[in-house]
C-alpha cells in the first residue's frame, strides 16, 4: 500500500504533499515542508493561491490557511503570523467565515459560503492547530464562539459534524469536550449520518466513521463498535486507486481540482489508516 502510494504522490501530487511524505513516512526535512508553503503566503499574514484547491486566486482566505496550518502541524510547526491575520476577518461573534467577500472576485467551489458571518466548520479548523502551538486573544474568542456553536447543534451534517470534533478533540476543557462529544455521537445515530448519503451531497459523497474518527485516539472514536471501524478502515484502504492513491469524492468543478486534491487525500487517508495501524 504505501509503495503504490509513494509511486503515485511522485507521479501525481504537488511539492508541498511530496515534502510532507516525505516526512510524514521517510526521513524528510521538516524545514523543506514549511519552504514549500512559502509561495501560498500573502502578505497580509494569510496563505492563497490555491492552496486550498477549490479557491483560486490569490486572495488570503480561512480553507487555505487551515491547509497551511495542517501541514505545518505535521512538522510539529505553526506560522505565528496567522492570529494577527485572523483578528482582521473574524466575525463580532469570535466565528470566522469560510470565505471573505474577497473570494466574490476570483473562481471558487460553489459550496464555499462567502460572506461575514462566523462559520463552525472554518473556525474550528483554524482553532485546532493554533491551540497546540501559540498563546493569542483571538484564541478565546474562537474559542467561545465554537462552544457555543457546538452546544447549539441540532440538526446537523456530517461536514458539521467533522468541525464539531475537530474542535472537541483540541479544546482545553477535556471533561465539557467529553461530554458534548457523547452528545455529537448520539445526534449520528439518531439522524443517520453514516453510511448514507445526505441530500445535497454529490453521488458517493458518504462518510464513514473514520471520517469522524481520524484518528485512533478521537472523541469519535467512541461512537463507533470494534467492527464498525475495522470495515471503515478496510473501505478506507479499498478506496486505493489502480495507480496508488486516493481520489475526492465531491464534485470536479473545475478540472485542476481532481489532481490537486489527490495528493492531499491521499496523504489524508495514509495518515488516518497509520493511526489504526494499517500502515
Amino acid at each position: 500500500m504505501i509503495d503504490r502510494a509513494e509511486a503515485y504522490i511522485w507521479k501525481t501530487a504537488r511539492v508541498l504533499e511530496q515534502r510532507r511524505f516525505e516526512v510524514l513516512f521517510k526521513d524528510g526535512d521538516p524545514e523543506a515542508v514549511k519552504a514549500a508553503l512559502e509561495p501560498y503566503k500573502t502578505a497580509d499574514g494569510g496563505y492563497g493561491y490555491a492552496l486550498e484547491p477549490d479557491g483560486r486566486g490569490p486572495t488570503s482566505q480561512p480553507p487555505h490557511i487551515w491547509t497551511a496550518l495542517e501541514a505545518l502541524e505535521d512538522v510539529g510547526a505553526t506560522d505565528p503570523r496567522v492570529p494577527d491575520h485572523l483578528q482582521t476577518i473574524t466575525a463580532p461573534d469570535g466565528g470566522v467565515p469560510v470565505a471573505t467577500v474577497a473570494m466574490n472576485d476570483w473562481p471558487v467551489a460553489p459550496w464555499w459560503a462567502i460572506g461575514t458571518e462566523g462559520s463552525l466548520l472554518a473556525t474550528a479548523l483554524l482553532y485546532a492547530p493554533l491551540s497546540t502551538h501559540v498563546q493569542h486573544p483571538w484564541l478565546d474568542g474562537a474559542e467561545a464562539f465554537l462552544w457555543k456553536t457546538v452546544d447549539g447543534i441540532e440538526k446537523t451534517h456530517p461536514y458539521e459534524v467533522e468541525a464539531a470534533i475537530t474542535f472537541l478533540d483540541a479544546a482545553r476543557d477535556r471533561p465539557r469536550a467529553e461530554a458534548a462529544a457523547q452528545r455529537l455521537g448520539q445526534l449520528v445515530r439518531e439522524q443517520n449520518l453514516v453510511g448514507v448519503q445526505p441530500e445535497g451531497y454529490s453521488v458517493g459523497e458518504i462518510h464513514h466513521p473514520h471520517d469522524f474518527a481520524k484518528s485512533a485516539d478521537s472523541l469519535a472514536r467512541a461512537w463507533f463498535t470494534d467492527a464498525e471501524l475495522e470495515a471503515s478502515l478496510d473501505h478506507l484502504a479499498s478506496r486505493q486507486n489502480d495507480e496508488g492513491g486516493w481520489d475526492i469524492t465531491w464534485s470536479v468543478w473545475t478540472p485542476a481540482i481532481k489532481i490537486e486534491w489527490s495528493g492531499l487525500v491521499t496523504i489524508a487517508a495514509l495518515k488516518t489508516l497509520r493511526s489504526y495501524g494499517r500502515v
